[in-house]
């Protein structure tokens, strides 16, 4: 049975592309989607999901307890104001790595905190949408390993 990963993306992501592209670039949501398949070693599948909704977000790392390996997580900014996102995360077992596109800690300075970084094993900020794909391959080596 493939192991799977599970990839969540947060608020305002599903605009990736559109929105401030000096900042975020201008590959959108689908092209990191396909890049990240396009990693995946034999045994491994992807789901790859973005809300809007923190209930949401929540419910699908609830989900993931059950059928995922691993979590890559964007939670744009949630990562700085869900307590409920971290705590969901601390009932998942595998692994998490937290990612941002743009580096939060040249931006505002509500940006410099995160929640999530409290549950990670790593955080990957200001690569632009190769840090996801530096993400997956993290997880497939810490899986592999």
């Amino acid at each position: 049975m493939a192991k799977l990963i599970t990839v969540l993306n947060g608020p305002n992501l599903n605009l990736l592309g559109k929105r401030q592209p000096e900042i975020y670039g201008h590959a959108t949501l689908a092209d990191v989607e396909a890049n990240c398949r396009a990693l995946l070693a034999e045994g491994f599948e992807l789901a790859f999901r973005q809300s809007n909704h923190e209930g949401q977000i929540i419910d699908w790392i609830h989900e993931a307890r059950d059928s995922a390996v691993a979590i890559v997580i964007n939670p744009g900014a949630l990562t700085h104001t869900s307590i409920a996102v971290l705590d969901a995360l601390n009932a998942f077992e595998g692994p998490v790595i937290e990612v941002h596109v743009s580096n939060i800690h040249k931006r505002e300075s509500f940006r410099h905190h995160s929640y999530v970084s409290l549950r990670a094993e790593g955080v990957i900020a200001g690569l632009g949408i190769e840090g996801y794909e530096a993400a997956v391959r993290r997880v497939q080596n810490i899986l592999a390993g």
